[in-house]
């Protein structure tokens, strides 16, 4: 699983970072970042979690081709 964070809706409230730092950092504008290439599969629940708390809807699952 790869998250990404789209950059133009995120606000800067941080709670992804808050609540997962071994999964997300914040830019110097305020705007997270991942900085896991692959979230690891007993970090899964995290990933979901941090997605649903994301006031901005910004957090996104990336879809791999096959």
């Amino acid at each position: 699983m790869k998250l990404r964070v789209d950059a133009e809706l995120c606000q800067g409230h941080s709670r992804c970072y808050a609540a997962y730092p071994e999964m997300f950092d914040i830019d110097d504008d305020g705007t997270a970042v991942v900085t896991v290439g692959d979230i690891p599969p007993e970090w899964e629940d995290r990933a979901h979690n941090a997605i649903a708390n994301c006031p901005e809807r910004a957090i996104h699952i990336v879809k791999e081709s096959p």
